[in-house]
């Protein structure tokens, strides 16, 4: 079965979840929705999706290619990946299209990084006030990232 992963990142914690997906299913390859050529979807038999989730939102990338490509996505089986430092489900379905989510196979929040070096100093005050993070934090969850591969393969 032919899979496509899809995300969109800012930071790099989600490309690493992808490319940890990537090295589970034989036959995967990723694609950073911003930066890279997207292939045409036919010819593949699995698209999963990822994306950041900063303040509620996911990455706007992430969003406009849902909105752009629902229809074509819920005929194939698709999954939804997440990667950040806080999770609320109903975020999800406040970013995309009605009833898109509930139609994925698998969904999945996976954690994510805070690296003060990386980011600007709003947002690192933002991420300290909320989280009470002060230095570089690495919350993936690779049980998490197994169980969605399993849940998407079952």
């Amino acid at each position: 079965m032919r899979t496509l992963i899809l995300y969109a990142t800012k930071y790099g914690a989600t490309a690493d979840i992808a490319r940890r997906i990537v090295s589970k299913i034989d036959g995967a390859s990723a694609y950073d929705i911003k930066r890279d050529n997207i292939p045409d979807i036919s010819g593949f038999d699995r698209i999963l999706i990822g994306s950041s989730v900063y303040a509620g939102s996911t990455r706007k990338e992430a969003k406009a290619y849902v909105a752009q490509n629902a229809a074509a996505l819920t005929k194939k089986e698709f999954g939804l990946f997440f990667s950040g430092l806080g999770a609320d489900p109903k975020t999800l379905e406040r970013n995309f299209p009605p009833g898109f989510v509930k139609r994925a196979k698998s969904v999945a929040f996976m954690g994510g990084i805070f690296d003060p070096d990386k980011i600007n100093g709003a947002e690192r005050l933002g991420l300290r006030a909320i989280f009470r993070l002060k230095e570089y934090t690495n919350t993936i969850d690779d049980e998490a990232i197994d169980q969605f591969v399993a849940a998407m393969k079952g």
